[in-house]
């Protein structure tokens, strides 16, 4: 008789190798731009439809005041990639393929997070606190388009390869109410990409661009370091006999930061002028809620949305401004948008056949609005209407059970370092692009027709000390 039971027993330990396979390769920049939501691989399965849940290290990004339920000290890290293009048609015909940078790039966004939570470690001088720090790159963008294409003289190559350094605290303040407060600090390094905001075009000379001769690559570089901050809360409105949450409300925070970029103009990879420019990353506020129609000692299922207001309409213009005194006016009028996240999972808490394993199965949607009017639309950034489906995997070797068939999770490591439970979380996403036609922009060369497509993958590995 078919059950999931007997499936997954008789596939768990492969699906282990092939996740582990799949997080160590190499993958593609993300390009769900100009912000990448995917930040651990089960929330993205759910279509980060995670701040009312909360419960695993990276609440450090979707809800720092869920650091609160977790145990002792937990780890993940992981990496999200994208693959996928872009097809431009003119209103007369002319045709131009834009995409990642090719099939595969690297590095790829990454994700990483540690958390303890000091009384269930001894140490209770502090009350219920719970402390986290978190590395993520939360804004990406990385495209290129054909040096002999239509966009030779707007773009040809961009890329914003943004750290976040996240120092968090979480306080349980009551038993149904915990706070966070943390810092996001942002910057740049030379270990993603080239370090810095970049972006390329060809030279189409005197008068329109007097800089460098018609037909060089020009190069625009900058960087800087900034900080802003977060503010968070997660209620339990309703809760079990065994006292775990029915249901969660979340709110989170996210502050306006501004990046004041300095760096420098090339030709042909020579230095024409000293560079500057200021960009300005927009707050976002997100509400959520989830509920738990099942959740027993066996079996939870929990559904939840998300709502996410990112306040684009900070980002007024990107003009930058040269040694001499010139500037080079880059127009934005970006407005701000709402995005709509459903996510739902299911898991087995005890498998039968496989004692000690807790399975999970998760899916999602998102409805993302676009954030560029047709005026100042940039092919650099595939901006259109989005909707995002998908789902994952996700599977917790708890310190009894035989990890990958072999060896017990709690022989992993040496000496105290040995965890208590790995986790294995996978996911994949399409990204669906209403096709746009833009028309009117200042750039005439941009009107046209685009089309994207894109592919997300994800894999987390947690540990939990």
């Amino acid at each position: 008789m078919f059950s999931i039971d007997s499936v997954l027993h008789k596939w768990a330990p492969w699906i282990c190798v092939i996740g582990l396979c799949i997080a160590c390769l190499p993958v593609m920049v993300s390009a769900q731009v100009p912000r990448i939501q995917g930040q651990g691989a089960a929330a993205s399965a759910m279509s980060s439809a995670f701040a009312a849940q909360a419960d695993d290290p990276s609440a450090v990004h979707y809800n720092p005041a869920g650091m609160t339920q977790l145990q002792g000290i937990q780890f993940m890290g992981g990496a999200i990639g994208s693959g996928g293009s872009t097809n431009f048609t003119s209103p007369t015909g002319v045709t131009a393929r834009g995409d990642r940078n090719g099939s595969a790039a690297w590095p790829p966004p990454g994700h990483m997070y540690i958390t303890a939570n000091l009384k269930s470690l001894g140490v209770a001088a502090f009350g219920d606190l719970s402390i986290g720090i978190g590395l993520t790159v939360p804004f990406g963008s990385l495209t290129r388009w054909p040096m002999d294409g239509p966009f030779r003289s707007s773009t040809t190559f961009s890329a914003l390869p943004l750290f976040d350094i996240k120092p968090t605290l979480a306080y349980k303040v009551m038993e149904n109410l915990s706070l966070g407060l943390g810092a996001d600090i942002y910057t740049f390094s030379g270990l993603l990409g080239e370090g810095h905001v970049e972006k390329q075009f060809i030279s189409p000379g005197a008068p329109a661009f007097p800089l460098a001769p018609a037909g060089s690559k020009v190069e625009l570089a900058g960087k800087d370091t900034t900080a802003g901050f977060n503010a968070s809360l997660l209620y339990t409105a309703l809760r079990n006999e065994d006292e775990k949450p029915l249901a969660n409300i979340g709110i989170v925070y996210r502050s306006q930061a501004t990046l004041h970029l300095s760096g420098e103009l090339l030709a042909n990879g020579a230095k024409v002028s000293d560079a500057d420019a200021t960009l300005v990353l927009p707050q976002i506020i997100t509400g959520a809620i989830a509920i738990w129609p099942v959740r027993t000692n066996e079996r939870e299922w929990k559904m939840e949305m998300d709502v996410d207001y990112v306040g684009w309409k900070s980002v007024r213009n990107l003009d930058v401004t040269l040694g001499n005194g010139m500037t080079i006016a880059q127009p934005q009028k970006w407005r701000s948008t709402y995005a709509v996240m459903l996510g739902t999972e299911y898991k087995w808490l005890t498998l039968e056949s496989l004692p000690n394993w807790q399975v999970a199965l998760r899916a999602g949607y998102t409805n993302q609005q676009n954030q560029m009017p047709d005026s100042t639309f940039d092919p650099a950034i595939p901006s259109s209407d989005l909707h995002i489906v998908g789902g994952g995997l996700g599977l917790l070797c708890k310190e009894r059970a035989l990890f990958l068939g072999l060896i017990r999770c709690g022989d992993v490591g040496m000496g105290s370092l040995k965890p208590k439970a790995i986790g294995l979380d996978l996911s994949v996403q399409a990204g669906l692009y209403e096709d746009r036609t833009v028309s009117g922009n200042q750039n005439p060369t941009v009107d046209g027709m685009y089309r994207t497509t894109l592919i997300l993958g994800s894999a987390s590995i947690r540990m939990v000390y």
